[in-house]
């Protein structure tokens, strides 16, 4: 065996799109449910590991063979996943998607088999989503499934056999752009990065829960104090919904409000008419900030460990090569002009909301 492209299909309770690959394989429940393998183009196997079968000896020993050249579609899905269980070293795998996006392809399976013009039968199935989000993450509890939060094979076989050809399909499709991209040299000086930039994201970036849990706590009182203001001014049950907000402000002025966005709010302020109107677009302006947003995006992302990982991704500008944020977008944090900024934090990891009011306002 010389090469062994794998796929696999797995199970966690975290959002993987919200909190990222690091805190989704981290989960206690995490597991890995199918593990479609082929070596050197051979007929592609699928380890059923959900219903107790186990991976064959050949198949352990090679993820950690140095000889043996690792490969999958968005390799750093794989890898992370299977070092929770076996040993396999960064530097003995290869990723195709991103030896793809180095040639000018989209990310995607799909996407890149529809731009290499694969057949339909090579292409990923496109019932695929569906038996993943049936399978790989968390069901609803409704009187018609028992009440339980999680499918399992025993509870749809046909979707589960169908599941299975679809992992199967998954390494058919990565080999058949595999061979394709074999005609393209990828530089050994971008492999070491891409094998660099996961390791930089699995081990992340520490962050401050103290001040992080302190931010939104006080955007959570801040946020009460605006929305009770707003109501007893407008009367209104969710002075937050845009809808009702529009209808109050065209009876007040008189005037349609085509839109409450961003950059329309100023203006509306500015011809309010009223103090009580110009009072309400204000408030409106300040619940509309997303200064929080990354504190948010911080909390989700944060392992037990107070990191957040997988915060950069590889080649995410194809065009460039350039690195692109992910989850916190830590490309774009706004800069901070505030005035004894260490004694502002003290405030926020203490959750003194009456010392900011008063220091900051």
């Amino acid at each position: 065996m010389k090469e062994l492209s794998i796929d696999i299909e797995t199970f966690s309770s975290v959002d993987i799109g919200k909190a990222g690959l690091f805190k989704y394989v981290q989960s206690e429940d995490f597991e890995i449910l199918l593990f479609a393998y082929s070596k050197d183009n051979e007929p592609v196997k699928v380890i059923d590991l959900a219903q107790g079968e186990q991976l064959p000896q050949e198949i352990v020993a090679a993820l950690s063979d140095k000889s043996i050249i690792k490969t999958a579609y968005n390799a750093a899905f794989e890898w992370y996943c299977l070092n929770k269980f076996w040993n396999s070293p960064i530097d003995q795998w290869r990723c195709t998607m991103v030896k793809g996006l180095y040639a000018g392809y989209p990310a995607g399976l799909k996407a890149i088999g529809d731009a290499m013009g694969l057949s339909e039968d090579k292409k990923k199935l496109l019932t695929g989503k569906a038996l993943i989000r049936y399978f790989c993450i968390p069901c609803k509890p409704r009187k018609s499934n028992g009440d339980r939060t999680r499918n399992f094979p025993k509870h749809d076989e046909e979707k589960w056999k169908l599941f299975k050809e679809y992992n199967a399909q998954d390494v058919v499709t990565e080999l058949e752009i595999k061979n394709k991209l074999d005609k393209i040299t990828f530089p050994q000086s971008e492999q070491k990065m891409w094998e660099l930039d996961i390791m930089m994201n699995a081990c992340g970036v520490k962050v401050d829960k103290e001040l992080v849990d302190g931010a939104l706590k006080i955007a959570s009182i801040r946020t009460e104090e605006l929305l009770t203001k707003a109501q007893e001014l407008s009367g209104l049950n969710n002075p937050n919904s845009i809808a009702q907000l529009k209808e109050w402000l065209e009876e007040e002025t008189g005037q349609e409000v085509n839109s409450l966005s961003k950059k329309d709010v100023p203006e509306l302020i500015k011809n309010a008419g009223s103090e009580k109107v110009k009072q309400m677009l204000e408030i409106r302006q300040e619940l509309s900030k997303t200064s929080t947003k990354k504190y948010d995006a911080m909390q989700i992302a944060m392992g037990k460990d107070s990191r957040v990982r997988g915060l950069l991704q590889f080649y995410g500008a194809n065009r460039t090569g350039r690195w692109a944020g992910r989850l916190v977008q830590v490309q774009n944090l706004p800069q901070n002009h505030l005035n004894m900024l260490s004694f502002a934090r003290e405030l926020v990891k203490n959750q003194n909301w009456q010392a900011i009011q008063l220091i900051y306002r």
